[in-house]
């Protein structure tokens, strides 16, 4: 789908949409519990595969308008499966440990830009517990039984990993600790986890780097409300940066998610600063360079993570912002947005198959124009990302499908 966004400016009050981020780790909760519902549910591609997973392994699920009541999975008792995981990283991160519990075959498809993402981590514990570990270019087999024990993931690669392990440890009959090595990036997000966990009857304890999670637990029932996204929100706040009066409603001030220090960084971008580091936040990269290139450009660090996204994300901005006119310059954990003129692309923007680039590409849009490719892309988070925009005032001449 290709839109076409002339220039007008962002005006009025708009909800946030819900967090992905915890909806995911609620859904998969809710779904090892007795029986939870979840409320503020929008079903966006990567929650959708979650939902699909979950169910074909046996969880209950029944959704009606936002609100999805789920439960009765026991991981144990999961049987041979096919997992279509589509394009969700968190979705094949956070499961794979749970379908290490049955001891059954368990096959993930998806695309293969998903499974050119880093799993090297699950590979060395499968290797440790004799687990069978079949990755090809859009599947993975695994058969065996993750124990309990004691487990070291390195922090620098993705908090998924993390996660994914946090999710199916408590289970287990024994008791395990689970070490951070090396430089911990995007610890936020694994908060967000413990924060999940704990709302569903789970401790985890915490030292320094270590994790001790007691064996044998269950996940309680619970009744919860998915707040508002910091992520998503930060593209529709990203029009305050680009003249426009946009009131961003739904936010929960003392939330955990790691990507509401976006709203500090625009206040730094507004005030100068051209220094950011992007290691716990790689998500907010995209609207952060987007939004550079118009106030003058910023060195970026801690973006080496940005290969192994939805896209190249630095070399997919670099490539786009070219077409603005904006210079970029890319090494190996670092970005450089150059101060160069921003002028209308006179070809068509591509998306690159990743929500945040087109959202990021949008914003620039506003002040230009311009048409962007790929665009259906957004449904990975945000499906109504164009029509929410539009009702900002946001000027979009067609959409050609």
């Amino acid at each position: 789908m290709t839109v076409t966004i002339k220039k007008s400016k962002a005006k009025g009050t708009i909800a946030a949409p819900p967090s992905k981020s915890m909806a995911h780790r609620a859904l998969i909760c809710g779904a090892l519990s007795g029986g939870s519902k979840i409320t503020n549910i929008e079903y966006s591609n990567d929650i959708l595969a979650t939902l699909d997973c979950l169910t074909a392994l046996g969880a209950k699920i029944e959704s009606k308008d936002s609100i999805i009541e789920c439960g009765g999975l026991n991981p144990f008792n999961s049987k041979k499966v096919t997992l279509d995981c589509r394009e969700s990283g968190s979705t094949l991160r956070f499961m794979i440990p749970l379908c290490m519990l049955s001891g059954s075959d368990i096959t993930f498809v998806g695309s293969e830009r998903l499974f050119a993402r880093n799993l090297t981590i699950y590979e060395e514990i499968a290797k440790k517990n004799n687990i069978t570990f079949e990755k090809s270019d859009n599947r993975l087999t695994i058969c065996g039984t993750l124990k309990s024990g004691n487990y070291k993931i390195a922090g620098n690669i993705s908090s998924q990993f993390i996660s994914g392990m946090l999710f199916a440890l408590p289970l287990l009959d024994g008791d395990s600790t689970l070490e951070i090595t090396g430089k911990y990036e995007s610890e936020p997000y694994v908060d967000l986890t413990i924060k999940s966990l704990s709302d569903f009857g789970i401790e985890i304890k915490k030292y320094d780097r270590v994790y001790k999670i007691k064996g044998n637990q269950k996940y309680a029932s619970q009744n919860m409300t998915i707040e508002g996204d910091y992520s998503n929100a930060a593209f529709l706040d990203g029009f305050n940066l680009l003249g426009g009066d946009v009131k961003v409603t739904g936010l929960n001030e003392n939330s955990l998610q790691g990507d509401k220090i976006y709203k500090r960084m625009y206040e730094d971008l507004k005030n100068g600063e051209k220094q950011f580091d992007m290691s716990n936040c790689p998500d907010l990269a995209p609207v952060m360079f987007a939004l550079s290139a118009v106030y003058g450009g910023a060195h970026f660090t801690g973006t080496k993570r940005l290969k192994i996204k939805e896209s190249d994300r630095a070399a997919a901005m670099q490539t786009e912002l070219a077409k603005f006119g904006i210079n970029v310059d890319i090494s190996e954990n670092d970005v450089t947005i150059h101060n160069c003129k921003l002028k209308a692309p006179i070809e068509t923007l591509c998306g690159h198959n990743d929500h945040r680039i087109v959202m990021a590409l949008s914003l620039l849009c506003t002040l230009t124009g311009g048409s962007i490719g790929d665009a259906q892309s957004v449904a990975k988070s945000y499906p109504d990302y164009f029509e929410k925009i539009k009702s900002l005032g946001i000027v979009i001449e067609n959409e050609i499908r």
